[in-house]
């Protein structure tokens, strides 16, 4: 188990920028941190495992308050093997009705206080087949205030890794 930086910007940024070197599983990534001020940022980019499994990050980060303000997760395969064909920018592969990506689950933060089945991890919760955009169960583990790509690197690596595509 890897050691989760603090939400400080020079631990988070290095953190994201050698998530190679500290997962083998990740085969590629372009997270990149954009700074629109010097306390804030959002962390964009995908992140590429065995098996043409892709993960997209959104985040938008206070790192004043040490804070995860709002995420977007989405773990999906990719229509094509990368080796054939390179994925393009993330701002296009992690669009909603990118063609032929097959979407196997997201996390979001946005709450749903009428949904009682998510009040244990609210609002964390991830979005799960059949019926993906309606069908939510709780998140546990996810936060604000810690990074949460170790624990979505290690469900991808024991659920999707772990058996064969």
């Amino acid at each position: 188990m890897h050691p989760i930086p603090p939400l400080s910007r020079r631990e988070y940024e290095l953190f994201i920028y050698k998530l190679s070197a500290r997962y083998p599983t990740v085969r590629f990534s372009t997270l990149t941190l954009v700074p629109p001020g010097l306390n804030v940022a959002r962390v964009a980019g995908l992140v590429g495992f065995d098996q043409d499994i892709v993960l997209c990050v959104h985040e938008w980060l206070n790192f004043e308050r040490r804070l995860i303000v709002r995420y977007s997760y989405e773990v999906s395969r990719s229509p094509q093997p990368f080796e054939e064909s390179p994925l393009p920018d993330a701002s296009e592969y992690c669009l909603i009705g990118y063609p032929h990506k097959r979407v196997l689950y997201w996390y979001d933060s946005w709450p749903h206080p009428h949904n009682a089945s998510l009040a244990s991890t609210h609002p964390h919760h991830k979005h799960v087949p059949p019926d993906i955009k309606h069908n939510r169960i709780p998140a546990p583990g996810l936060s604000f205030t810690r990074p949460n790509l170790p624990l979505l690197i290690r469900e991808i690596e024991r659920e999707l890794l772990a058996r064969p595509g």
